[in-house]
């Protein structure tokens, strides 16, 4: 049996594959969850994104296999009558997204998505907890990666379809409700203030003044005066897909400072990599391998006491702030997500593949 299903059946895997290979199939599934079977396609377990990132924080490797951090004890469902209330019942309490349904045998038969399950007029869900978090954008900045655009619009309302970068931004954080924003202005500020103050808005949006361009840490300090302990720093240029419920419990949890949100990235070298001796004689020769590396995303989950290590009015960008965090024994943890769930908006090269990608992912 092949370790991956036809495309239809696209949740399945088996317990041979490896965390990376099943970290590209979770970003084709939509629900974070692959279900674990064996030859015979009866339930094993299931993985999800977090299973796989907490074994990566652990220091353990990519190419491991997922038979060592499965969850083999996996809820599960019965094939019954009314299969969807039952599922709803069964999904929420356990704060998942994917069920498998077996029969007697536990031969997976069904699996149900969260999806279907909304979607089921008998089923009434349940409003999602609120994060009552600010957030900050930082849009102080020229855009130059996206010249000659922003030689003409600031870089926060180049077009995304029929909205613009940084209301895309807002949207996602909105998801989980967070309702109050703050954003930095510098450059071309006067076009961003002018253009929210003829949108309509369902949320509290508030301006933050620069003086002089202070960089992507610096002018936080202008919200020291600012009441609130928790906060999130975003780029005006990325989109992450991340279960914001998730990042903040991880970071309260870890106790840190500051929690940067990254982002797997697995790239293929499309040639032989040949390795040798002091000489040249051949030892191997790799065949279009791949590396993968951990990248900073450009969100960050702050506490109030980072801003202490900011001076004022002086250009400070995000790695100069968590370098003098880590320098004076302040905790800076990392949450990874996939590889999919980061969306770079940045970038000419990127603009078009972020404008596919955010129109697939509404």
């Amino acid at each position: 049996m092949s370790n991956i299903l036809p495309k239809k059946d696209n949740v399945f895997v088996t317990a041979s594959i490896t965390c990376l290979h099943a970290m590209k199939q979770i970003d084709g599934t939509g629900n974070k969850t692959l279900v674990v079977i064996d030859e015979k396609k009866r339930l094993l377990g299931t993985l999800t994104d977090g299973d796989i990132r907490r074994f990566i924080l652990k220091g353990n490797k990519l190419t491991t296999s997922i038979s060592e951090i499965y969850n083999k004890n996996s809820i599960f469902l019965k094939k019954c009558d009314n299969l969807l209330v039952h599922a709803q019942e069964m999904m929420i309490k356990n704060v998942i997204t994917l069920l498998p349904v077996v029969d007697e045998d536990l031969v997976v038969v069904e699996c149900i998505d969260w999806y279907q399950v909304i979607l089921n007029p008998d089923v009434v869900i349940p409003l999602a907890s609120v994060i009552d978090v600010p957030v900050i954008i930082m849009a102080g900045g020229k855009g130059t990666r996206l010249e000659p655009f922003t030689k003409i619009l600031p870089k926060p309302l180049v077009p995304i379809g029929d909205t613009t970068i940084v209301e895309t931004i807002i949207k996602e954080f909105k998801k989980y409700g967070m309702h109050a924003f703050f954003m930095t202005l510098n450059y071309r500020g006067e076009m961003i203030e002018a253009y929210f103050s003829s949108v309509e808005k369902n949320y509290e949006l508030n301006f933050l003044w620069e003086k002089e361009y202070l960089g992507t840490a610096g002018s936080l300090k202008l919200i020291e005066n600012q009441s609130f302990n928790t906060f999130i720093v975003s780029n005006c240029d990325v989109v992450v897909k991340a279960d914001y419920r998730e990042v903040l419990e991880f970071h309260k949890q870890s106790n840190a400072s500051l929690t940067m949100i990254s982002s797997y990235l697995n790239h293929t070298i499309p040639y032989g990599v040949v390795e040798f001796k002091q000489g040249g004689e051949v030892t191997t020769i790799k065949e279009k391998p791949e590396i993968n590396f951990t990248i900073n995303t450009g969100i960050y989950i702050l506490e109030r006491e980072c801003l202490q290590y900011i001076p004022e009015n002086t250009v400070v960008d995000m790695p100069t702030l968590i370098d003098s965090l880590m320098k004076n024994g302040k905790k800076v943890y990392t949450y990874p997500v996939n590889e999919s769930d980061y969306i770079d908006i940045g970038q000419w090269e990127e603009y078009k593949k972020a404008v596919d990608k955010l129109s697939i992912l509404k």
